[in-house]
């Protein structure tokens, strides 16, 4: 979005900072100080190490201020796997809090689910080839704000290149809402009739932006006939909230197939826009990690921002997905493997997050 004229001008006392590793704390005038073989200051820190089973930080900074882009790549696959964007823990903690406010696959916080590279094209998520990976939601924060990088994979993560583009010195007053992502997974553990829980537990008032799924199809036929439900401001057996189906929520229509018929066999139509897309289909193992027949579970994305069309909450917020599908005998009951992403602004302090699940829970079909 292009600047009005009244945001021409710096704000008195914001300063326009950078993180990476050129300059890891952000300084101003110290960045690219250290020494490659071309010599002082040319490109002598380009990246970080991150070490199997180890953490490193992103950004840890003072406020206050307002993270303002996140730019992050890495390799998709070492000698030790191909799934290092699901090993990959991304975490953010606000204001010196010991729990995380945002904790979620590296891969899936981008919309790349299943570990895979896809390209995005959405106003928050931008993921250009090959495998770089943006974030444009503002993250304002008051006193300190951390990111951290987590490793489970089984080898050493030689390159992570990365920059964050933050201002600090802004007014955040003291009611403002903080960002908020959180990974969860049903891996085909749902009882038949059982809703797929994308976000609960939240209490306190703010903005719910947004949801990415990754679902793996389980069951013959359609998938996506499950309607999203946000139970609002003390909902309890219904929501005030409900979508018509899954690709419906995500701006889709009549199974995201160039035509409903039998033969020839329908063609999937991805595609990615600002507010809502249809990124990944495949039902193909990619990974050339077995000498084996390549097909597998059909493994759908799709992704949805609330930014136009905002949803807000005042006291709790809980979020689900059915899990229904249809054939030419009617609707029934599914029970597939589900990874969803909830992006969503609350006040402070939030209920801690369910335990985070270990990496071999983590592994994509």
């Amino acid at each position: 979005m292009l600047p009005t004229l009244t945001e021409l001008a710096p704000p008195a006392g914001v300063r326009t900072r950078t993180v990476n590793a050129e300059n890891p704390g952000g300084s101003f005038g110290t960045a690219a100080a250290a020494s490659s073989p071309l010599g002082p200051g040319r490109k002598g820190s380009a990246w970080k190490s991150l070490p199997a089973g180890g953490t490193i930080d992103l950004v840890d900074i003072s406020g206050p201020g307002v993270i303002r882009h996140i730019w992050i790549t890495v390799p998709d696959r070492t000698e030790a796997g191909p799934f290092v964007l699901r090993d990959l823990v991304l975490r953010a903690y606000w204001d010196d809090e010991e729990e995380p406010s945002v904790e979620a696959p590296l891969g899936d916080f981008f919309c790349n689910g299943f570990a895979t590279r896809a390209l995005v094209t959405s106003e928050p998520i931008v993921v250009a080839p090959t495998g770089g990976m943006n974030s444009y939601f503002p993250m304002p924060f008051r006193r300190r704000a951390r990111l951290t990088l987590t490793s489970g994979h089984g080898a050493n993560i030689e390159h992570v290149f990365f920059q964050v583009d933050l201002t600090t010195g802004d007014d955040v007053p003291d009611d403002t809402p903080y960002f908020h992502a959180l990974w969860r997974r049903s891996n085909g553990s749902t009882a038949l009739g059982e809703d797929h829980v994308v976000l609960d537990g939240v209490q306190g008032h703010g903005r719910y932006v947004g949801t990415y799924v990754a679902l793996a199809s389980l069951s013959r036929f359609w998938w996506g006939e499950g309607e999203m439900k946000f139970y609002v401001d003390g909902d309890r057996d219904l929501p005030s909230l409900c979508s018509t189906g899954l690709e419906d929520y995500a701006g889709g229509a009549w199974a995201f197939q160039d035509e409903l018929r039998t033969t020839p066999e329908p063609v999937p139509l991805t595609f990615s826009a600002p507010y809502f897309g249809y990124p990944f289909c495949s039902s193909r193992d990619t990974t050339g990690a077995g000498t084996f027949l390549q097909s597998t579970a059909p493994m759908h994305a799709v992704y949805r921002w609330h930014l136009p069309d905002p949803i807000w909450f005042h006291s709790d917020l809980k979020v689900t997905l059915q899990q229904i599908g249809t054939w030419d005998h009617g609707l029934f009951e599914r029970s597939d493997d589900i990874s969803t992403v909830a992006y969503w602004y609350q006040s402070e302090p939030h209920v801690p997050f369910p335990s985070f699940p270990e990496t071999s829970s983590r592994v994509p079909r």
